[in-house]
């Protein structure tokens, strides 16, 4: 098939590159000409493992090709994909403007059928939206809308959409969805399924998921909090949890917040539209204040252990929202950041992928380290924010050497309760007893 996708953002790279894969023809479209251009050349403008080897085969084998120009890229594609930013206005209510205005462009260059598909994640009634648009200009039977809701999970996003769980595919259109059908028959050999439902239902799926994640999240970080009141381990109480089939192990480890470019905002914008229809939904403004909360009482930790902030230096590890990603969206380190700077702190800091991304936040204001240990040079302690596998087995000898005195703050629980006691560090983390460092440890 050919296709368009319009956006090259995390979503519509990843999209593009995947359907070409499948041997597909796909044609990106981005009004950023610089990006284009490095995408043009082969340089990929995000962090995602194993993307590039498919990125540069696929744009070698002439699948895969990159255009500013939306008139170019939607000529011969029989489907549009519009990955497009939805950024949260500042009531949480996702920003259509992007996609609309795209539309509005559509409607005045298609002359043959297209299939336009909503790939960002949208509130509901957006399809109908798109539509409205275009049927300002444009005959009904030259277009049909469609709802396609991504399910990307960012470090492991190439294997999510080559191997989807589900498709899931909202359309009122039964043209529209045997093109669908056709189009990812390649991706569920397997057997996994294309869910077919109303446009509003698959709009609503994305938030849904999203958000029950990221309310398991925040009752972690709430059992956490209430294990450091009561002496219990969060550790074990995970574990027992986890085991319970009803419940599962998944999204039951506790830490900083969640971040990242999903969360936040799709809980934010559900939220929203729950009150746009006057429906209290108490339980997600819940998980939006315990996860502000969650960094808050990080940042608390360490205002205890050393009373006054100001000229100390502290060594960050993980700048990240999450590991084997560059993506600093709502990243928790962005905030504990701010605030040991606000404290007169001075800030260490060291990521394996989002040292660029965090530099152009922070400028000269942070030090960024050239690897780990270089950041805890002449620091006071040691904060883990992202649990990158490369903080998980360091050299604890030379972390206790280099830093001026052994103490470690780990908001992701990384290091093992025992070994820090062993190794005479004083260490405190999430929901876990904290551990003393001996006198002359």
């Amino acid at each position: 098939m050919n296709i368009a996708v319009i956006g090259t953002g995390y979503v519509g790279l990843v999209t593009g590159t995947c359907f070409a894969e499948t041997g597909n023809k796909v044609t990106c479209v981005d009004i950023n000409e610089l990006k284009i251009n490095k995408l043009k050349s082969g340089e990929l403008t995000i962090y995602e493992p194993g993307l590039e080897v498919i990125f540069r085969r696929n744009l070698q084998h002439h699948r895969l090709f990159f255009t500013t120009s939306l008139e170019e890229g939607i000529k011969d594609a029989s489907i549009i994909f519009l990955a497009l930013p939805t950024p949260p206005g500042a009531d949480g209510s996702a920003d259509l403007s992007f996609i609309l205005d795209v539309a509005d462009k559509l409607s005045q260059i298609i002359t043959s059928y297209k299939v336009i598909v909503d790939k960002s994640t949208v509130p509901v009634g957006t399809a109908e939206q798109v539509a409205a648009v275009l049927r300002k200009r444009l005959s009904a039977d030259l277009f049909d809308v469609v709802s396609n809701p991504e399910f990307l999970r960012e470090g492991v996003a190439v294997e999510d959409f080559m191997r989807p769980d589900r498709v899931v595919i909202g359309s009122d259109s039964k043209k529209a969805e045997d093109i669908m059908n056709t189009l990812y028959a390649a991706f569920v050999r397997q057997g996994n399924p294309i869910i077919h439902m109303d446009i509003r239902s698959a709009e609503m799926t994305k938030y849904a998921a999203n958000s029950y994640l990221a309310t398991r999240i925040s009752f972690m970080n709430e059992i956490a909090n209430l294990c450091e009141a009561v002496g219990a381990d969060v550790d074990w109480v995970r574990k027992g949890m986890g085991s319970d089939t009803r419940i599962g192990k998944r999204f039951l480890f506790p830490g900083v917040g969640y971040g990242g470019s999903c969360f936040p905002k799709d809980v934010e914008a559900l939220y929203k539209t729950a009150q746009d229809h006057d429906y209290p939904f108490q339980i997600l403004g819940s998980v939006m204040q315990v996860n502000a909360q969650q960094k808050k009482r990080f940042a608390q930790k360490v205002s205890s252990y050393f009373s006054e902030l100001s000229g100390k230096t502290f060594a960050i590890w993980g700048l990240a929202f999450k590991p084997n990603t560059d993506d600093i969206r709502e990243a928790p380190a962005l905030e504990i950041i701010q605030f040991l700077l606000d404290q007169g702190a001075k800030v260490n800091a060291y990521d394996p992928e989002a040292i660029a991304n965090t530099k152009a936040l922070f400028g000269d204001k942070v030090n960024f380290a050239r690897d780990a240990y270089d950041a805890l040079d002449n620091a006071d302690s040691l904060l883990i924010l992202t649990e990158w596998n490369a903080f998980r087995n360091p050299d604890f000898d030379r972390i206790k050497s280099t830093l001026k005195s052994p103490v470690i703050f780990d908001g992701r629980n990384v290091f093992d309760l025992h070994q820090m006691q062993a190794l005479g560090f004083h260490y405190e983390s999430i929901g876990r007893p904290v551990i003393k460092a001996l006198a002359g440890g």
